[in-house]
């Protein structure tokens, strides 16, 4: 008999104690009768049956248990090396690996986080908006070809051409526009559509992919419109009572809500609450809250025609112009399907993914809107699939003149409408992103900065001129050129 695989202590046991269990039968009297010796090979034959059951059952469980210890590890490190506070999930073949809060839900109260804490998602919001389309589509109220104008009244003619789908996969050309000066104000569906149809669209309906919320709010006042149903009942009645979502739901701010986790934003070293954000502004672009617990149920319904249909679901997960599917993107990790988002929101920031041939589900949720998900989630995938994963490093700032500041100082365009805008406050050079909040740049040469908060670097570059020509932004391991206007 070849030599039994390594096994961890657990399996080890269980093994030893059906061996002694054979070893035990061999050292019985000799019984010469073929009574006897039936007797004694049906009962060597059922314990070798019971050890073979054992084993591989134990096997399994075991490890499950040494993958669940992996993740803890790298969770305990990653805490250690960037500020995280939140709730994880990780799950693999219908198997919860590991589901545990980190660091308070309220900081005040001293309120630990836990897997039933509720945080606002942001952009999460989207694969839900997206799924209530496609079920009005199924029961025949609307089709995803349909131009934009047949629901939105005082449509411009500029959108005529713009349909459904157009809205889902970030291809319409209409701005993602910014409520910066209008945030903490209450804003209806129909005032959202108003400020945005007289706007030009920045290229035709189709062409390219350009990631815009106003999109998805779109897609909620059309929601509305189909249905004479508030975008929150219609997704209430539709999809989180059905699939027993009892945890998730539009946050209304004045809602008492059992478990909701307060928001907190970083300034340098300094943990403040998050600026107040009227939720009718990110709607159905980014105005739900969940649980890590709700979201993986969410996820298995997934794998099931209990949301949708298998049409329907394949549409939604097909990778459309920019990899982007309705409401998720659609991509491959060390050639692995892989099937994401992340949401970011005043106080909050999230990351979900799924590698749905593997069966891999990894949820991430914080009430710090500066804390690494997408980095975490990464390599908790990583570890789940066995596959090379990052290990968690400190950056260290080095000492330089600060008057090197000035020649960074200025806007840089990453994408249209999203900009990089560097200040220098006393002896700090400061960054900040549209629609995100402040954070300090740390040195790590003369022209390689990099922030704290999460998982991003960036540097300036000079061009022939000897003037700062350019900025190369590092977010998540990925690199984009910004221009500097």
């Amino acid at each position: 008999m070849p030599p039994l695989p390594r096994i961890d202590t657990c399996c080890g046991s269980a093994l030893a104690l059906c061996l002694h269990s054979v070893e035990e039968n061999e050292t019985l009297r000799n019984d010469e009768s073929s009574e006897g010796y039936m007797k004694r090979a049906v009962n060597r034959i059922s314990c070798v049956a019971l050890l073979c059951l054992v084993w591989f059952v134990l096997v399994g469980h075991c490890g499950a248990q040494g993958l669940a210890s992996k993740v803890e590890e790298y969770v305990s490190t990653a805490i250690k090396t960037s500020r995280f506070s939140g709730s994880i999930l990780v799950a693999r073949d219908g198997n919860v690996l590991i589901s545990r809060g980190y660091g308070m839900a309220n900081l005040e109260d001293e309120v630990p986080n836990t897997p039933q804490t509720r945080f606002r998602i942001g952009s999460l919001t989207k694969q839900f908006t997206a799924v209530a389309v496609l079920m009005l589509q199924e029961r025949g109220d609307l089709s995803v070809r349909d131009s934009v104008c047949n629901y939105l009244p005082q449509c411009p003619a500029a959108w005529q051409p713009i349909t459904i789908h157009h809205l889902l996969t970030h291809t319409s050309g209409i701005e993602n526009s910014d409520y910066t000066e209008t945030i903490k104000l209450p804003m209806s569906a129909a005032n959202s559509v108003e400020r945005l149809k007289d706007k030009p669209l920045e290229f035709a309906p189709g062409r390219l992919f350009r990631y815009s919320n106003s999109n998805y709010i779109l897609l909620g006042h059309i929601i509305e419109k189909v249905t004479g149903q508030s975008y929150d009942v219609f997704l209430q009645e539709n999809i989180f009572r059905p699939l027993r979502l009892t945890s998730t739901g539009y946050d209304y701010p004045r809602r008492v809500l059992m478990h909701r986790a307060a928001g907190y934003s970083s300034r340098g070293d300094t943990i403040i609450n998050a600026s107040y954000v009227d939720m009718s502004i990110p709607y159905s672009a980014g105005g739900l809250y969940s649980t890590v617990e709700d979201l993986y149920r969410w996820d298995q319904a997934l794998y099931t025609e209990r949301a949708l249909s298998k049409k329907s679901l394949a549409m939604m997960f097909t990778a459309f112009t920019g990899n982007y599917g309705y409401g998720w993107y659609i991509a491959e990790q060390d050639g692995h399907r892989f099937i994401s988002h992340s949401g970011w929101i005043d106080g909050f920031a999230a990351s979900f993914g799924r590698y749905p041939d593997d069966r891999v589900t990894v949820i991430v949720l914080s009430n710090l809107d500066s804390a690494p998900v997408n980095t975490i989630a990464r390599n908790l995938g990583a570890i789940a699939l066995g596959l090379r994963r990052e290990t968690p490093e400190e950056h260290r700032a080095v000492k330089i003149d600060s008057k090197i500041y000035d020649s960074y100082v200025g806007q840089y365009e990453l994408a249209p409408n999203f900009i990089i805008t560097i200040t220098k406050e006393g002896d700090r050079l400061m960054g900040q992103a549209t629609g995100h909040p402040q954070v300090e740049l740390f040195p790590a040469s003369e022209n390689e900065f990099f922030v704290k908060e999460f998982d991003a670097k960036i540097k300036f570059v000079k061009g022939d001129s000897g003037n700062v020509s350019h900025a190369v932004v590092t977010l998540n391991g990925r690199d984009t050129q910004a221009r500097k206007n």
